[in-house]
């Protein structure tokens, strides 16, 4: 029986010389030239009730290479070039599946500047990676070593708002292999107060990455402002300053999620959370910074991929499941209960910390999942009298 090795992306600052900025910067260039314009053209024929596929649109950058206009894009590696095509055969693909919405046209200014190449784009070698149409290796920081014995199967180069140049290599990673099982199970409920409240009663405290550097942010934010618009040195010189600081905000807060996630698909076997849409959250300006700087999404994303990874199971309770309301002891529904009450007292006389007891009822929930495969939403009524979430409940009492 062979073993699947999981794939992992490392990333890694690099230091280009000028010559090599200046090779990146024309195949980012010629990387959204090529992509705009095989959009525009699968969107022309679609118009025409026409279908394009990757083959047509490869065909295609094949004849823009001949023409005079565009000879600039044999100047370049042909490799990122394909890939940016393959790229926009997965958004189509994604749009038709409806799991996405229509391709949108790349921004010379807004969107993201990288380039992919396989491994026919790039040569490494005792640890130097040399990509193509470049003559020296990269200047990589190797903040960690790669997997013994690995090699890339695609690098991703690409530089951030900030200015700052960072690599991406794809690699089949033997170190990550499942956890051993155990019988530990945990509900999670995110909030603003707290990050995070556990239903063993642990609390982990919002770091609000962007309330601290929030001063910092405006200032840059006010310089800005007062440039000329155009493409003034000045102005872009103050533009990097204000993505240098949403990048320390955007670092900061990615390193604590990725410690947090990893730290409790570790210590559990079972993970309940809430299945949240975020999206339409955000639509409430009082909190809509908040919930922004807290990064559920990216949080429920990160603990999905890694209980993947480590043979761990996620199970996401119904939005609508009312876990605040609902009495972890004795499954009394409260009729109301408002943002501001964060202490409780049942009828059965248990005083319950909000956010605790909303976990608690939450691991309950996903425990009454795992068991029996009942919905997560309180039944009103059932053959045995009760929902599976409250048998679950029962089960556990003395």
């Amino acid at each position: 029986m062979t073993t699947s090795h999981v794939k992992r992306a490392f990333k890694y600052r690099f230091c280009p010389t000028d010559a090599q900025a200046a090779e990146l910067s024309r195949t980012f260039g010629c990387v959204r030239k090529v992509y705009n314009m095989a959009l525009a053209a699968r969107t022309e024929a679609w118009t025409r009730q026409e279908r394009v596929n990757y083959n047509a649109t490869s065909a295609m950058l094949t004849a823009w290479k001949k023409t005079e206009e565009l000879s600039f894009l044999n100047d370049v590696s042909s490799v990122p070039l394909q890939q940016c095509l393959r790229h926009l055969q997965v958004a189509f693909t994604n749009f038709f599946g409806k799991r996405a919405e229509y391709p949108r046209f790349k921004s010379r200014k807004k969107s993201r500047r990288s380039a992919e190449y396989t491994t026919s784009g790039f040569r490494f070698r005792d640890g130097k990676l040399t990509l193509a149409k470049m003559a020296e290796p990269l200047d990589i920081v190797w903040s960690r070593p790669l997997p013994e014995g690995s090699k890339p199967s695609t690098v991703t180069v690409s530089q951030d708002p900030a200015g700052r140049w960072f690599v991406s290599m794809l690699c089949e990673d033997p170190g990550v292999q499942p956890l051993p099982v155990n019988a530990d199970a945990v509900g999670i409920d995110v909030g603003l107060e707290h990050l995070l409240t556990l239903s063993t009663g642990e609390k982990i405290a919002n770091p609000r990455h962007e309330r601290q550097d929030r001063a910092r942010l405006a200032r840059a934010q006010r310089e800005l402002s007062r440039k000329a618009k155009g493409d003034g040195a000045n102005r872009a010189k103050a533009r990097r300053k204000v993505a240098r600081v949403h990048a320390r905000i955007t670092d900061r807060r990615r390193d604590h999620l990725h410690k947090l996630t990893t730290r409790l698909v570790r210590e559990n076997q079972t993970l309940v959370i809430e299945d949240l849409t975020v999206r339409n959250m955000v639509k409430n300006r009082s909190l809509a910074r908040a919930i922004s700087d807290a990064a559920w999404s990216e949080f429920r994303s990160m603990l999905e991929y890694k209980a993947q990874w480590y043979g761990r199971e996620v199970i996401a309770v119904d939005r609508f499941f009312p876990s605040s309301k609902l009495c972890s002891t004795c499954g009394t529904l409260q009729q109301k209960m408002p943002l501001s009450v964060r202490t409780w007292t049942c009828d059965c006389g248990t005083t319950h910390d909000r956010d605790v007891n909303a976990a608690k009822n939450l691991l309950a929930a996903g425990r009454a999942v795992a068991a029996c495969g009942a919905g997560v939403r309180p039944q009103r009524s059932s053959p045995g009298g009760q929902s599976a979430m409250k048998q679950e409940v029962s089960r556990r009492e003395p």
